[in-house]
C-alpha cells in the first residue's frame, strides 16, 4: 500500500502543503513580531512624548509660581494607558514627589540622560519577573538646557507575546483547514491520475499474459497520461498486426514452400522409381524440378534480403547502369505472361540515362513494381512502364487498370508479410521500397480505389563514387 502511487501522491502532496503551510506560518509569525515590536514602540514613545512635554510645562510653571511639584497621577494614566511609568534622575522640586516610581540608571542598565535623546531598551523592573520594553524621554525645563531627568514608558512584552500567540492561533486553524482542503485535493488529483495508470498496467498484464484484444482506457483531458493512453492504444493495434503478420507468414512461408517441394519431392521419386523413362518426359520433369527450386530459391533470398535491410547490413555496389537496357530487361521478363491473359502491356522511354548504382537491386525493385501490377491486373487490362528524367532525378512509373488501393491500406502494403488477399509472402513491395532507400531513392504512389494504382521509383540521375561508398560505409 505504501508504495502504490495512489497513497504516495496525496502523502508527497499533504507534505508539501504542511511544509508550505509551516514555512508561512513562521514568515508571518515573524513578520507579525516585527510589526507589533515597531507598533509598541511607536506608541510608546508617542505617549512618553506627550507626558514629558506635559510635564515639563507643568513643572517649569509651578516652579516660577512657587507651587508644589506636578503629580503624574501615575495610577490613573497606567491604568487608562495600560502601560507602566517611571521616573529616572534628581527632582527640581526638592523633598516632593511626583507620584512615580523612581529608577536609577543602574537599574535599567542603559544611561538615559547622558545623551539627552529619546532611548528605546528593554529591562526588568526591581522585584517583577517580567520583562519590559520601554522608551525613556528626557525632561527639560527649556529647550536646549541638560536634561534634569528622564520619563519612562514602559509595556510587559507579554502583551506583545499574547499577541503573537492569538495570531498563531488564527494561523494553526487556516493551516488545518487548508491542509484538510489540500488533503481532499490530494486525494481527487491522485484518482483522476493514478485510475487511468492503473487500467494502462492492466492492459499492459494483459498484453504481457499474450491478450492482444485488450481495451485501453480513454483519458479524458488530454496530457500526459492521455499521450500515453493513445501511445500504448497505437502500441496495442501495432503489436496485434504483427502478430497477425506473423500468422499470415508462417501460413503463407510454409504453403509456398511446401507447393515447390511437393512437386520437386514428385517429379524425383517418379525418376528414381523409373517411372518416367521418355527422354523428354526427363527433360520436362527436370525443368519443373529446376524452376520449383529457382522458385524456393526466390523466396529464401526475399526473406534474407528483408533481413539484411532491417539490420542495416546490407552491402550496395557500385557500377555503372543503363536504365534504358535495364527497364528493357525487366519488361521483357513479362512479355509472355501478358500475351497469355491478354493485358495490354506497354513500355515507353523518354530518356535512356546512366547512373551509377546497384544493377542487379534496381532490377529487383523494377521486376518486383511489375511483378505486383501484374498480381493485381485482371485479364485484359492494361500495365504500362515508363521511364523518364525529370528535375534531376531518374524515374520508373508502373502503372496499371487493377482495383487500386484504399487509404488505410495504403502504408501496410509496405510492411512485410502483409498480404490483402493471403496470397504470396507480401514481400515484393516491402523489399522494393528498402532497396529503393538504400540506393538513395524512393517509392511514391498514387492510387484510386477503382481506377489503378501507379508505382514511381525515383532514383537520382548524379552520384559519385565517394557518395556511394560513404552508403556503403554506413550500411555496413
Amino acid at each position: 500500500m505504501f508504495r502504490s502511487l495512489r497513497f504516495r501522491l496525496p502523502a508527497l502532496f499533504l507534505v508539501g502543503a504542511v511544509l508550505a503551510g509551516v514555512v508561512a506560518s513562521l514568515i508571518a509569525l515573524r513578520l507579525f513580531q516585527d510589526y507589533t515590536r515597531d507598533q509598541s514602540v511607536i506608541e510608546l514613545r508617542r505617549e512618553a512624548e506627550g507626558l514629558a512635554q506635559l510635564y515639563a510645562e507643568s513643572a517649569l510653571r509651578a516652579s516660577d509660581e512657587g507651587k508644589a511639584a506636578p503629580s503624574f497621577a501615575a495610577e490613573k494614566l497606567e491604568l487608562a494607558t495600560g502601560d507602566r511609568l517611571f521616573y529616572v534622575g534628581t527632582s527640581i522640586f526638592p523633598g516632593q514627589d511626583s507620584g512615580l516610581e523612581r529608577l536609577s540608571e543602574e537599574a535599567i542598565g542603559v544611561s538615559v540622560l547622558s545623551g539627552g535623546k529619546i532611548v528605546t531598551f528593554e529591562f526588568r523592573p526591581p522585584g517583577e519577573e517580567r520583562t519590559f520594553l520601554a522608551v525613556a524621554h528626557p525632561l527639560r525645563l527649556a529647550p536646549g538646557t541638560p536634561p534634569f531627568g528622564a520619563l519612562v514608558v514602559a509595556k510587559p512584552k507579554t502583551e506583545l507575546r499574547d499577541r503573537w500567540l492569538t495570531l498563531f492561533e488564527r494561523l494553526a486553524l487556516a493551516s488545518i483547514g487548508g491542509i484538510l482542503i489540500a488533503g481532499l485535493l490530494a486525494l481527487y488529483l491522485s484518482r483522476r491520475i493514478t485510475e487511468p495508470v492503473l487500467q494502462l498496467s492492466r492492459a499492459a498484464d494483459e498484453i504481457a499474459a499474450g491478450r492482444r484484444d485488450v481495451t485501453v482506457p480513454a483519458v479524458r483531458g488530454g496530457g500526459e497520461i492521455g499521450h500515453l493512453s493513445d501511445r500504448f492504444r497505437e502500441m496495442a493495434v501495432q503489436l496485434a498486426e504483427a502478430e497477425e503478420l506473423e500468422r499470415n507468414f508462417l501460413m503463407t512461408v510454409s504453403h509456398e514452400l511446401r507447393t515447390p517441394l511437393t512437386a520437386i519431392r514428385g517429379h524425383v521419386a517418379a525418376l528414381r522409381d523409373g517411372l518416367v523413362e521418355n527422354p523428354d518426359d526427363v527433360a520436362q520433369a527436370l525443368d519443373v524440378v529446376s524452376a520449383e527450386t529457382d522458385r524456393l530459391e526466390r523466396l529464401v533470398g526475399d526473406v534474407l534480403d528483408l533481413a539484411k535491410l532491417d539490420t542495416h547490413r546490407f552491402t550496395v555496389l557500385t557500377e555503372e547502369i543503363d536504365m534504358g537496357r535495364l527497364v528493357e530487361r525487366a519488361y521483357s521478363t513479362f512479355t509472355e505472361e501478358a500475351r497469355r491473359r491478354g493485358i495490354d502491356y506497354r513500355q515507353e522511354t523518354v530518356a535512356t540515362p546512366v547512373i551509377v548504382s546497384d544493377g542487379d537491386r534496381v532490377l529487383q525493385i523494377i521486376t518486383n513494381l511489375i511483378s505486383n501490377a501484374f498480381r493485381w491486373t485482371p485479364d485484359d487490362g492494361r500495365i504500362e512502364v515508363a521511364l523518364a528524367a525529370e528535375n534531376g532525378a531518374i524515374v520508373v512509373d508502373v502503372t496499371d487498370t487493377g482495383p487500386g488501393i484504399a487509404d488505410d491500406e495504403q502504408e501496410r502494403i509496405f510492411r512485410p508479410f502483409w498480404s490483402n488477399d493471403g496470397r504470396g509472402t507480401g514481400l515484393g513491395l516491402p523489399i522494393a521500397r528498402e532497396l529503393a532507400i538504400a540506393l538513395g531513392g524512393r517509392i511514391e504512389l498514387e492510387t484510386r480505389v477503382g481506377a489503378g494504382s501507379r508505382f514511381r521509383l525515383v532514383l537520382p540521375a548524379a552520384r559519385n563514387y565517394a557518395e556511394v561508398s560513404a552508403r556503403r560505409s554506413s550500411s555496413r
